[in-house]
């Protein structure tokens, strides 16, 4: 091994490293961005002999192992893969002589599962741990577990710039934590002077970056949330003279390797947050960020992910910062207003509270135990539904333990939905579509190409055909990296030779929550067979298609927006699943209709696939949905009529007078239609045939024999006038209220009263021609004292009709010429 260790700041803490390691076999080292943690201790932990057999290092990214690895040879003066190799996804540069593995930390947790002991290995190294990527977690547990049941011997170190290193240790059994003092240059930390507010992030961007170009000299590393923003941004920076680069995780290695390797001119490097850790980049002298990272979140409720773009943390912020003070004095210039600052949270969430769980359920399910020492437990909701999943991919049995097929599935690099996909399909088509959906769009934006997988397809096949038969240009670079990822798929599918499944089945077997039914409409807007709602834009040709599979969606709760998807055939769908189809007879009310309808249908979930006429419904079965129908309209659809609302109102009335009755309000007779109503349905369909009900008598059947006595005691429908006249009483509101001509009550002493507790009737009193005169619940005090000035106004208007002096002693007439001897 040749080649001398250079003087990094994380040195000074290498020796206490040593001294952890021999006494402990574990250590957590803190060294922050740049202090050469990710080459020194590998090189360091193999110059010291402190580890028998191979040591492995975990990043969270390929770019950052392939640039570790390389890095560490170029130190050691060897070439790559001899004593300094990588094992990244569908790559590798090791020999079997290497004595230093950097590998992507998927890898570790195959090589796990494949090798309990880790046979071999001598020391795991897990680098950038504050990530808290669910690997790294799923990593370290089965680390912990290993070393406690089988492997005493193996050596653990947590590296990490921002992580809180105190819960990691404890997990760890008090694992000693080693700090490493950085070496960094001044750094000048600039704000916006006012919020970013409405103004695009892309023209901002822009704009500082070409003010930091006259301003400053040297590189520029600038942060933007993602692919499309980078490109957005370059595109405004025609003519700034620099050369601007990209850099993101599914950019070609040999364009990534460009940004890593010193440049002739000045450059500005615009990058994902790729380049907050692990890599260093020449040269760069100046930061611009953006302050935003694009994350995915998993909602267990939907099945569906979806990305957002949401502002860093105060830890991601001081990384990105740390970048413009690796080679000399530096600038940050942060797009946001430092008051701003204060808002932003400490640290990011680990993954494992937000992603799609489905891959570790069927790790923990492999591995035989979900009783793991995670620094973050899974959340129990999010688990239960992923552990759902695997049993509809046959992937579990009901038990929660894994079935063969399960264990195929582990064993492909892919997502389980793909893994089950490519195992049950096979083949060539089915490499395809997986590596497709793992890598990103080859379409290249411009002109909306649309949701449609099957044009995504054509190109893959062909892009020279394919751009002269559409309006769309296709990526060559992502083109050639999903070609290279099917290919390698392909060696690892069964070989099925009677696979006669199209396109959009295969995508099914991955998708059987998301197989969608368009809606009648005229907007493309479907329902998926797991019961959510997805919708593509009105000018995207996929939503002529009848049935498709959403294999991509936004994540919105009731109608997500549809963004990759395929044309699927129901007659396919029906074969592919016929063993999880349901025949089910339903008896509905439908609101389109207005009427109950009885239909035998074929489901998957709650997809129908087939739907006939069921002929001979059970009358129980059509009065419960006609009950429903009345309830869904409101219970204004029945025959009510004066004496039907008004004994509902008698009976309310009097039970919130404390009769003991049933209640009568409309959401109780609306909650508990089935229990009064029912049986008198019959064979009604329409709310037309509810005409033939009687009400009344069935409001009364709901009283009982005694409710109706007491109600017609109690509670009266009417009352007599003094003259005889019949006098309804209307329960509707708060007090009791009669209607009467003031004269027909003359002679009145003693106020009516009803009710349990002896309630006044509220007498509204009209004029001869029917006009409100008074309201009284008193009519002796009402003659005593305001009757006397509604007779002054009053009798010149009506002359003949009578106005007694003394109405409580005068007799009570209907009649319009006053009696003999009335004045």
């Amino acid at each position: 091994m040749g080649g001398r260790l250079p003087d990094l700041p994380v040195s000074a803490a290498l020796p206490e490293l040593e001294t952890a390691l021999r006494s402990g076999r574990q250590a957590v080292l803190q060294a922050p961005p740049g202090a050469g943690k990710t080459t020194m201790v590998p090189l360091f932990l193999l110059q010291r002999e402190l580890v028998t057999g191979r040591i492995l290092m975990l990043e969270p990214r390929r770019i950052a192992a392939r640039a570790a690895a390389g890095r560490m040879a170029e130190l050691l003066e060897t070439d790559l893969g001899k004593v300094v190799g990588y094992r990244v996804r569908g790559e590798a540069r090791i020999s079997g002589s290497a004595r230093i593995e950097v590998v992507t930390e998927g890898i570790l947790t195959r090589m796990i599962q494949t090798d309990p002991e880790l046979t071999g290995i001598g020391c795991v190294i897990f680098d950038e741990f504050h990530e808290r990527s669910l690997q790294a977690d799923l990593g370290l547990a089965l680390c912990l577990e290993i070393r406690s049941a089988l492997r005493p011997d193996l050596q653990l170190i947590v590296m990490s710039a921002t992580l809180d290193a105190a819960p990691v240790a404890a997990l760890m059994g008090q694992a000693p934590v080693i700090t490493a003092e950085g070496r960094m240059f001044p750094i000048e930390t600039r704000w916006l002077e006012r919020p970013l507010g409405d103004r695009r992030i892309e023209d901002e961007t822009a704009a500082v970056i070409r003010q930091a170009l006259a301003a400053t000299a040297g590189d520029i590393l600038v942060f933007l949330p993602g692919e499309a923003e980078i490109f957005r941004v370059a595109s405004r920076l025609a003519g700034c003279g620099a050369e601007v680069l990209p850099l993101f995780g599914s950019l070609p290695f040999d364009r990534q390797r460009l940004v890593l390797q010193p440049g002739s001119d000045r450059r500005v490097v615009l990058a994902t947050s790729i380049a907050e850790t692990s890599l260093t980049l020449p040269g760069i002298t100046a930061v611009i960020d953006s302050g935003l990272s694009r994350r995915a979140r998993f909602d267990p409720g939907s099945g569906m992910s979806r990305l957002e773009t949401v502002r860093v943390t105060r830890a991601e912020a001081e990384q990105r910062r740390g970048r413009a003070g690796r080679v000399g004095p530096g600038l940050c210039l942060r797009l946001w207003s430092k008051a701003e600052e204060g808002g932003m949270i400490a640290h990011p969430l680990p993954e494992i509270a937000s992603a799609d769980l489905a891959p570790l359920a069927l790790e923990l399910a492999l591995w035989g135990s979900a009783d793991l020492p995670f620094l973050t437990a899974p959340p129990p909701p999010m688990l239960s539904a992923a552990r759902d999943l695997l049993v509809r991919l046959e992937a579990l049995a009901e038990d929660g333990t894994i079935t063969p097929h399960g264990r195929m599935l582990a064993a492909m690099p892919v997502h389980p939905r793909l893994a089950h996909m490519m195992v049950r399909g096979g083949g060539k088509r089915a490499a395809r579509l997986a590596a497709l959906l793992e890598n990103r769009d080859l379409l290249q934006r411009e002109g909306s190409p649309g949701a449609d997988l099957s044009l995504r397809m054509e190109a893959l096949q062909d892009a020279v055909r394919f751009e002269r038969e559409h309006p769309f240009r296709v990526d060559r670079a992502a083109r050639s990296r999903i070609q290279d990822d099917a290919r390698r798929l392909e060696n690892l599918a069964p070989k099925l030779s009677d696979n006669d499944f199209s396109d959009g089945a295969l995508l099914a077997l991955a998708y059987p929550d998301r197989i969608g039914r368009r809606r009648e409409g005229a907007a493309p807007r479907y329902l998926l067979s797991g019961g959510k709602g997805a919708v593509l834009a009105e000018s995207d040709d996929l939503g002529k298609a009848p049935m498709l599979v959403a294999a991509n969606l936004d994540g919105d709760q009731r109608e997500a927006m549809l963004r990759l998807g395929l044309a699927v055939d129901q007659a396919e769908i029906a074969r592919i699943f016929a063993g999880q189809l349901r025949k089910s007879l339903i008896c509905e009310w439908s609101r389109r209709s207005g009427s109950v309808v009885s239909v035998e249908r074929v489901m998957l979930d709650k997809l129908i696939l087939e739907e006939r006429p069921w002929k001979d419904a059970p009358a129980p079965a059509i009065a419960a949905a006609m009950a429903q129908g009345i309830r869904d309209t409101g219970l204004d659809v029945l025959p009510w009529n004066t004496t039907s609302r008004q004994l509902a109102e008698r009976a309310q009335w009097l039970r919130l007078h404390g009769a003991d009755l049933p209640d009568m309000s409309s959401q109780e007779l609306s909650d508990k239609l089935e229990d009064w109503l029912l049986p008198h349905l019959g064979n009604m369909r329409r709310l037309s045939d509810l005409a033939r009900l009687s009400l009344v008598q069935h409001l009364q059947d709901r009283l009982g024999w005694e409710g109706r006595r007491r109600l017609d005691e109690q509670a009266p429908e009417a009352i007599h006038a003094p003259t005889g006249t019949r006098l309804a009483i209307d329960y509707s509101g708060e007090q009791p209220r009669v209607i009467v001509r003031l004269q027909e009550m003359f002679g009145t002493t003693i106020h009516p009263v009803i009710g349990p507790d002896r309630v006044p009737l509220l007498f509204e009193l009209v004029s001869p021609a029917g006009r409100p005169v008074q309201m009284t619940a008193d009519l002796p005090g009402f003659w005593a004292n305001s009757y006397a000035d509604v007779r002054r106004d009053l009798r010149g208007r009506y002359p003949r009709h009578p106005w007694p002096e003394n109405p409580a002693e005068a007799p009570p007439t209907r009649r319009a010429k006053p009696r003999q001897g009335l004045t």
